[in-house]
């Protein structure tokens, strides 16, 4: 079977058109308006470095939703703790003051993405990231293969970013970027792209804020886009295609919350 190759006027097909294995097209346009395109009609963006831009639609498709999310035990006491620190300001316009521990969102997009676009070291628990040992970089990433975040992407993203589409989500330990997530916002859906860990749980306790914040702010689910038994455990099931195509139409169009940058307090509120 053959997909159709995209020109940059051509429009992508019907997510219901791809291949068993969700593959739906190819081409070389990455542009925001592309992406736009893409992510409405369920579609998104995975490949590596020296291929065409493939286009993808699994069935069936891993969602969490922000109802559905579980803390484990001690994962619960974790986000307890952070929830328990209390600042004033979040420090200079990329990093929190020193000497605590919170969560932000968009503060360090860049510093995010290239930390999810590079895998492989290993992470340390809380306690010794606060200890004073010291850290491994570049950190691992969790989700789709980090390999799949090329050059074209992180400019295609930042791109998108700056238009108020992308954002991030960033756990801090001691003024140090632990780790975080980013993923796009169309309406009131919300669709998890990748995470990153220097400190063990850090993106876990990421996404325990971005879900208060995404129930504070009325969207009710995340795309996981593929499964795997990481986002199981955290209560994400496969749902087939059809549905998460209606679920995508029922809110692509609605009022997209207005994000901002700032501390995620314990509310799901962003404190500027």
């Amino acid at each position: 079977m053959t997909i159709p190759w995209l020109n940059p006027d051509t429009a992508l097909p019907d997510a219901s058109q791809a291949l068993p294995n969700g593959l739906l097209a190819a081409g070389l346009d990455l542009s925001p308006t592309r992406l736009l395109e893409a992510y409405g009609k369920g579609v998104f963006p995975w490949y590596s470095p020296g291929e065409p831009v493939l286009w993808w639609s699994p069935d069936p498709r891993m969602i969490l939703r922000c109802d559905d999310f579980h803390l484990s035990r001690s994962l619960a006491k974790r986000v307890r703790q952070f929830d328990r620190t209390g600042i004033s300001d979040t420090g200079s316009d990329q990093h929190p003051p020193r000497d605590t521990q919170c969560v932000t969102l968009n503060l360090a997009f860049s510093e995010v993405l290239a930390h999810c676009a590079t895998r492989g070291a290993p992470r340390l628990s809380l306690g010794a990231a606060r200890s004073g040992l010291p850290w491994m970089a570049p950190g691992r990433a969790e989700g789709r293969d980090a390999t799949w975040i090329t050059s074209d992407i992180v400019d295609a993203y930042t791109a998108w970013h700056t238009q108020g589409y992308v954002h991030s989500v960033e756990t801090w330990v001691d003024g140090r970027l632990a780790g975080g997530l980013y993923g796009v916002s169309l309406g009131q859906c919300f669709f998890g792209e990748s995470m990153f860990s220097l400190a063990a749980d850090a993106s876990k306790i990421a996404l325990a804020y971005l879900v208060r914040y995404l129930q504070a702010q009325g969207v009710p689910w995340i795309d996981c886009q593929q499964e795997t038994p990481h986002l199981a455990s955290l209560g994400a099931r496969p749902i087939a295609r059809p549905q998460f195509l209606a679920l995508l139409a029922a809110g692509r169009h609605a009022p997209a919350p207005a994000w901002g940058r700032g501390r995620l307090t314990a509310s799901g509120l962003v404190s500027q």
